[in-house]
């Protein structure tokens, strides 16, 4: 990248570059490349690069990532951020776009990357997450005690879906200034509770992230055979029940005019890179989960809504996910392609 960046017009330089997006058709399908328009799309995205770079690095450093992720931004982010404006400039109103993706899978990061990018697209955008769209901690204490199952925040039924109802459609209508939700992880000992929303005077395009954004509810009799830590009965009724739950916020995701799935093949890898996250605070000093507890917590959400289960069919049809990014063993972006169309 850095020699990209010396000489935007090397003809050795972009003749490999449009090999290397070329190379892959799925990829390059997305992205809208073909032989025609490939040198033009590399050049757009080069001269991007040279603009944004500067911030990138700060980005960085302000989130840690260490060493420089140039090719994540290269072969994922800066083509997103593109396609997310050219999205944008197709409709006259704020875009509103839907990011899934399990824990660990970068949606945070994926969002702030992309809100840097496209400022420089000339688009002020917003990123706004499900979990500040937690009820209060005195109604989920009210939860709890009519199902103990809702111990922990997190699942369908812990979030005010008319809340983000209100926000995204005021969005939708330009309806400025818009209070965005913030919610307090630390709050109540960790328990969390609301705190002061972040007015918005204006935006662009909104990237809405969550761990089932877009999500549907599956049938009933998928749960006869679900896959571990789905095991026991109690287990099989708790997912059935958060599968109905879910279709509470079906309205709350038609408001969404994109969805981008993060796909990870095995939920497994949750698990390890929590305990990544979790060893290097304890490392730092810091207060962190063990082991057994991280394993406990993870095999929660997945009981609730198990990717197996929700995530694959939105990457296997067209009508649901507008693009799939998978996030490899290494955590990092790894292929790109848009679902097959269904009839």
């Amino acid at each position: 990248m850095e020699a990209a960046i010396a000489d935007l017009h090397d003809p050795k330089l972009l003749s490999s570059l449009i090999d290397l997006e070329l190379q892959d058709p799925q990829r390059a399908n997305v992205f809208g490349i073909n032989h025609d328009n490939a040198e033009s799309v590399i050049l757009r995205r080069l001269e991007l690069l040279k603009t944004v770079c500067s911030d990138f690095v700060q980005c960085c450093y302000t989130l840690n990532l260490l060493p420089l992720p140039l090719p994540s931004l290269w072969r994922a982010w800066l083509p997103l951020a593109l396609q997310i404006a050219d999205w944008r400039s197709q409709q006259n109103c704020p875009l509103i776009v839907g990011f899934l993706g399990g824990q660990g899978t970068g949606k945070t990061t994926l969002t702030q990357v992309l809100t840097l990018v496209l400022s420089h697209l000339n688009y002020q955008a917003i990123s706004m997450s499900l979990d500040d769209l937690y009820l209060p901690y005195c109604d989920r204490l009210t939860i709890q005690q009519d199902d103990p199952r809702l111990a922990r925040r997190g699942p369908p039924g812990t979030h005010d879906v008319q809340l983000g109802q209100q926000v995204l459609q005021q969005f939708r209508r330009q309806q400025f200034p818009v209070a965005i939700p913030q919610f307090d992880k630390s709050a109540w000992n960790g328990s969390g509770d609301r705190t002061d929303p972040i007015l918005v005077p204006q935006a662009d395009i909104v990237l809405f992230e969550g761990w089932f954004v877009g999500a549907q509810p599956i049938p009933k009799m998928l749960f006869e055979t679900a896959p571990a830590p789905i095991v026991t009965e109690y287990d099989r009724q708790f997912a059935r029940d958060m599968n109905e739950r879910l279709r509470d916020y079906l309205p709350l995701w038609q408001l969404l005019d994109r969805l981008i799935v993060l796909y990870v093949s095995d939920y497994e890898l949750s698990k390890r890179w929590r305990k990544q996250a979790e060893h290097k605070m304890i490392a730092k000093g810091n207060a962190g989960m063990i082991d057994s507890v991280i394993d406990d917590f993870v095999e929660y959400f997945c009981k609730a809504l198990h990717p197996a289960l929700f995530i694959h069919p939105l990457i296997r049809d067209a009508n649901r996910a507008n693009i799939v990014l998978e996030i490899d063993r290494n955590h990092q972006p790894g292929a790109i392609y848009a679902p097959p169309k269904t009839e």
